[in-house]
């Protein structure tokens, strides 16, 4: 069990809860491999409460290229990390702010170095994320 440096939420438990790496051909690897800087990196956020008053958070990842060229490759995690959250916080923006950024802090940057261990030995040894996520940042331009 993982204590948030606050103490507002604990982190019951972490998985793999998904995962999806679809290269379709050795063609596609090839071509893949030197327009990989093309693909873009979205990520997804949502939760789902259970009766015990337990968050199930589930972070999805997708790296893929949008344009419409026949030669791609896919990639996709969902993160699930298991939390409660301290019983005193009963304002819905707080719990947001845990739930969307607070927790993300803890989770991303492992999830990030997961993700991208399963692509690079996938046959894609070269990628790297160059962008990094702001969490609070993102928070305030939905929130504020």
């Amino acid at each position: 069990m993982t204590k948030s440096k606050d103490e507002k939420f604990k982190i019951i438990l972490e998985y793999i809860k998904d995962l999806s790496i679809e290269t379709p051909s050795a063609t596609t690897l090839l071509f893949v491999r030197e327009n990989i800087s093309k693909y873009n990196l979205d990520i997804d956020i949502s939760s789902l409460a259970f009766k015990n008053k337990f968050l199930e958070v589930t972070t999805k990842l997708i790296l893929q290229d949008k344009s419409e060229n026949k030669n791609k490759a896919f990639f996709e995690i969902k993160y699930a990390a298991v939390i409660s959250i301290d019983e005193n916080i009963k304002d819905k923006k707080e719990i947001s702010k845990i739930v969307l950024c607070d927790l993300q802090k803890v989770v991303y940057p492992k999830l990030e170095v997961i993700f991208l261990d399963l692509i690079r030995k996938s046959g894609y040894p070269e990628l790297n994320i160059e962008k990094k996520i702001d969490f609070e940042q993102l928070y305030n331009d939905k929130f504020n």
